[in-house]
């Protein structure tokens, strides 16, 4: 397989798309795309997220130490791309995409309503990287869609949710299952066929 050197940069694909929402009250709720979000911590539950200081919601995020990430699909795709080309200090996002702030349990950030999975944050750390800057958050609360969980089960079905992903540059689907964790140490129980 032949190989080229490429430069330095993000290629560490494919990413989460998330709608992150933000703000205290109607008046300041704004939205915005993040693709560089991640899991940092299981015990306790600890997630990322990384801004540009520039950006209208961080100066929210960092007064308020809230945000809310929601998971986004095929359905939201328009706006998790047109809430990351347009600022909040211009535009109202909720309603030129038609999304609804609904309350949280535990923060005063709004979840988006048609998101399947909205994860609530408080900031317990902001770290300056250079051209962005990571908050680092603990998860208080998670809100689910009741339509993706499995009543048998309990668990949670993701892919019937249509999630979708960012891959340099461009918005994806999320593909179909090729194992569950753990699937490549477990034995092989089928009888071998006799020659």
């Amino acid at each position: 397989m032949a190989k080229t050197n490429w430069k330095p940069g993000n290629m560490l694909y494919p990413l989460p798309a998330v709608l992150v929402s933000c703000g205290e009250n109607p008046e300041e709720y704004n939205l915005l795309t993040i693709a560089w979000a991640g899991t940092i911590n299981s015990d306790p539950p600890m997630c990322s997220i990384s801004l540009r200081p520039s950006r209208h919601s961080y100066e929210i995020i960092k007064r308020t130490g809230e945000f809310v990430i929601n998971l986004t699909t095929e359905k939201l795709a328009r706006a998790t791309d047109w809430c990351g080309v347009h600022s909040g200090k211009n535009e109202n996002k909720w309603e030129k995409m038609g999304l609804t702030p609904s309350p949280a349990k535990i923060v005063k950030a709004p979840l988006i309503a048609e998101s399947p999975v909205n994860i609530e944050c408080k900031v317990k750390d902001i770290i300056k990287l250079g051209s962005h800057d990571m908050f680092l958050a603990e998860v208080v609360n998670i809100m689910a869609d009741e339509n993706f969980i499995d009543p048998k089960t309990g668990s949670f079905d993701l892919n019937r949710a249509g999630l979708i992903c960012y891959v340099h540059g461009k918005y994806c689907k999320v593909g179909a299952d090729i194992g569950k964790f753990g699937w490549s140490v477990k034995k092989n129980k089928t009888k071998k066929r006799k020659k």
